[in-house]
């Protein structure tokens, strides 16, 4: 009878190989495992039986991030010119973007050639290629000695921009500075008017106080 019941389990006894599936995208690894199924079933020799099933299902979904974009690189062919390397990289899921540019140095450009006019002696040609700058145009202006225009300098120079204050450099700069000490003057002026015409009020009332008592003083004592 032993071996009788375990020949019965062995013959009643199944199993089911699990089933995997796997699915790949861009940038996703999705994984479904699982779907395990036995059973068992087990009779005694009373005529009693014993069943059982079990069921495993597993599911994994990874993402993982793709490789950064690499922005171009830019680089100057020598050390004597003013063009700098720009580059941008933008890199998402699903795309990835990437540039670049050369950009010129104005500013360098324009110390390098106030440089080679002053070694050629033209030191007013380079402080006036100089003046382009709003800044170094602004700081001559405050310093007394006003930037080269048309061949004048110092005081012509002075009353040509004061003329023709529209070619400026500085114009947006200086127009509200302008506006700024048009507003400013208006409130200092608004305040004296102010202050003065208190004065005006607070003698006023003085001197009707101080007629008031001459006029009770004839009153009190009449010739």
């Amino acid at each position: 009878m032993k071996y009788l019941s375990i020949l019965l389990l062995l013959l009643f006894t199944s199993s089911a190989i699990a089933g995997s599936t796997q699915t790949n995208t861009s940038g996703s690894n999705t994984a479904i495992e699982g779907g395990y199924t036995s059973s068992a079933a087990t009779t005694y020799q009373s005529g009693s039986s014993s069943n059982s099933t079990t069921t495993n299902n597993s599911t994994s979904n990874t993402k993982s991030a793709p490789p950064s974009a690499g922005a171009p690189s830019y680089n100057s062919m020598t050390q004597d010119v003013c063009a700098v390397g720009v580059s941008l990289g933008v890199q998402t899921f699903g795309i990835g973007i990437s540039g670049g540019k050369h950009a010129i140095d104005k500013n360098c450009e324009r110390l390098k050639l106030a440089r080679i006019l002053n070694d050629f002696g033209m030191k007013v040609a380079a402080v006036a290629i100089l003046c382009q700058d709003e800044r170094v145009f602004e700081s001559m202006i405050q310093a007394g000695t006003p930037c080269p225009i048309d061949g004048k300098i110092g005081k012509d120079a002075q009353a040509l921009w004061s003329k023709y204050d529209h070619e400026r450099p500085d114009y947006t700069t200086y127009v509200k500075r302008m506006e700024d000490r048009k507003k400013a003057d208006e409130e200092m002026q608004a305040k004296i008017t102010a202050e003065l015409d208190a004065m005006d009020k607070a003698k006023a009332i003085e001197d009707a106080k101080l007629n008031n008592a001459k006029k009770m003083k004839e009153w009190k004592h009449p010739r």
